[in-house]
């Protein structure tokens, strides 16, 4: 495994190497086990993969939250050691990304894609995710790159980013990986107390249970009772629950024979914002 610190030493190195495919894992460090299977899958189908390593400022619309957010790079690196050769990790600091004084975000067009759930909830989050992915998608032309299907507005926002600016790459979307009580796995999730560990799991519970009053409730009714469930458990609160269209995301009251639907939720438990999402 070889780290590098500079995109253009990256690259550099690269050309001196015989490499058919690159696979890109982008990541903000805090390495969990979910990211483990997208480096393992990248490794499976590409002879290089590159994972980045860098907790991106412009995607944060609160500078607590940043703050906040773990950074963990020895023990990420050690995760990674394992993999030996095939790896290379670019971990830069802001201004090889930023180049200057200035860290802000490109803009794009995104549509009604970037207006509801995160979009809605976090102002300019989504510009400053497209504009990290393009850098890196520009930067090391990978022939794949990887994310996992959590963030599933992000992942949606991904592919319109490469649809629109005709980047030649495949976006590869991975599964939601769950701890063993459903949680899905997150770097936030090690900001979680002990108690708060063990209400978490109440999220993916909620999410199962609004899957299961398909058959019996209108998706009205589940909205109410998915609501209602966390006003009765009052170390969280609820940002929002959403049963949306899959591919654009808006909100439905009803699901058409021919429509896949998929339910969003965010919560706050203590100090940490979790998301998740399901097919449903």
């Amino acid at each position: 495994m070889k780290v590098f610190k500079e995109q253009f030493a990256l690259n550099n190195y690269l050309k001196t190497k015989t490499v058919d495919s690159i696979g890109l894992v982008p990541t903000m460090g805090a390495l969990h086990f979910g990211h483990l299977t997208l480096v393992e899958k990248a490794m499976n189908e590409n002879n290089c993969v590159i994972v980045s390593i860098f907790v991106n400022p412009t995607q944060f619309d609160d500078i607590s939250d940043l703050n906040a957010y773990p950074k963990t790079l020895e023990e990420d690196l050690q995760k990674l050691a394992p993999y030996g050769d095939k790896i290379l990790v670019y971990a830069p600091d802001v201004r090889d990304v930023y180049p200057g004084t200035a860290t802000s975000s490109n803009r794009y067009t995104f549509g009604l894609l970037e207006t509801t759930m995160e979009g809605k909830k976090r102002a300019g989050h989504f510009q400053g995710v497209a504009t990290i992915v393009h850098k890196l998608l520009a930067g090391f032309n990978p022939t794949r790159a990887y994310f996992g299907e959590k963030d599933y507005q992000q992942l949606c926002i991904i592919h319109q980013l490469v649809a629109q600016e005709q980047l030649p790459v495949t976006i590869v979307s991975c599964p939601i990986i769950r701890e063993k009580d459903g949680l899905a796995m997150s770097s936030r999730n090690r900001r979680l107390n002990q108690k708060e560990r063990s209400q978490a799991p109440l999220i993916y519970a909620t999410l199962k249970r609004s899957i299961a009053l398909k058959t019996s409730s209108s998706l009205e009714e589940i909205n109410h009772i998915v609501t209602s469930t966390f006003e009765q458990n009052p170390a969280f609160k609820l940002d929002y629950f959403c049963i949306a269209d899959a591919r654009s995301l808006q909100p439905i009251t009803t699901i058409k024979p021919d429509q896949t639907a998929r339910a969003f939720i965010a919560v706050k438990l203590g100090d940490v914002r979790l998301i998740d999402n399901v097919n449903f």
